[in-house]
């Protein structure tokens, strides 16, 4: 992959992400505009779905992708980490109710956190790439992972579990920490010198846990495609409209019953792909494309029904 690549990739990443900044400035996101911008940025990976049929030999000439495996790998990768991300927004949103977040500050929240994911997980895209190329067995460890993810997603997990005290230990420790929310502050002032605001403790948190569900997530984008700068534009794609997803379904997260076991089989299924890469019994990727939409529509619609069967019962 030719340097100038990421280096223009890197410049529509800022530009995409300037964008994101200014529709959130005000802090004020309603349901109706997060829902559209949603859309925008669902229609914005489209849109880069397409230049890779055009233009992926401009991408990489090297490569032994045809553009159609390139652009399959890319939409396939983005949704994958779309939905990962999902399970995401459940914690964000333990995170925000325990730490009491005021509405107006949990974009900028967010904002932190997504800068800090995008460059975390460039650095594990990068590092990953590397082993895989040097140590081609690191594919194998990467696929009991998941697999041992997805049964670890089987069993109930407690609140407590899902939010870890750790980051805020962290912070308490080595920073006094102010009471109250300083509007968009994460430091502030007194006579005795620097306190952090607990807007500093929550992006840490958040930081973290985006951390710890990229250790899942990175391994199974590499099931779909080695590719790096595949595997890049589907993190900063699906990251990049993570915000406006979340102001959408904040009030509907605890209604996606089944999104659990959904990810589970997901897990699993990512897992095993991942191992028979090499044989003769190899998952192509438009199976995994379709395994995934099918796997998320069935948990959306049964999710649905049973919220629906919920509200019928408590009717009568």
């Amino acid at each position: 992959m030719h340097i100038s690549t990421y280096a223009y990739f890197g410049l529509l990443t800022l530009l995409m992400f300037a964008l994101d900044v200014w529709q959130t400035r005000n802090g004020n996101v309603t349901i109706k505009k997060a829902a559209i911008w949603s859309l925008v940025w669902i229609f914005l990976a489209f849109l880069f779905f397409l230049s890779l049929y055009k233009f992926w030999p401009v991408f990489e000439p090297n490569s032994l992708y045809t553009p159609h495996d390139a652009a399959t790998a890319f939409l396939t990768g983005f949704l994958l980490e779309k939905s990962l991300s999902v399970d995401n927004l459940f914690v964000f949103a333990l995170i925000f109710g325990r730490f009491v977040v005021p509405h107006e500050l949990r974009p900028r929240v967010l904002l932190w956190g997504i800068i800090g994911a995008l460059i975390l997980r460039g650095i594990m895209i990068a590092i990953g790439a590397e082993l895989l190329e040097s140590f081609h067995w690191v594919l194998y460890l990467f696929a009991f992972f998941l697999i041992w993810t997805g049964y670890q997603l089987t069993k109930p997990e407690e609140e407590e579990e899902q939010v870890s005290s750790l980051p805020e230990r962290l912070v308490r420790k080595f920073f006094r920490v102010i009471d109250s929310y300083q509007g968009t502050k994460l430091f502030t002032k007194d006579s005795h010198g620097l306190l952090v605001t607990p807007l500093l403790i929550v992006v840490v948190v958040i930081s973290m846990t985006d951390v710890m569900f990229a250790l899942d997530s990175i391994p199974a984008i590499f099931a779909v495609t080695q590719e790096p700068f595949l595997v890049l534009a589907a993190n900063v794609f699906a990251l990049l409209g993570l915000r406006s997803l979340y102001f959408v379904l904040e009030g509907m997260l605890d209604k996606f019953v089944y999104l659990r076991p959904a990810l589970a089989f997901i897990m699993i299924f990512i897992g095993i792909k991942m191992l028979l890469i090499d044989t003769d019994w190899a998952i192509p990727t438009m199976v995994s494309l379709l395994v995934l939409l099918t796997t998320m529509t069935i948990a959306v619609i049964a999710s649905i029904m049973k919220e629906k069967k919920a509200d019928k019962s408590m009717d009568n």
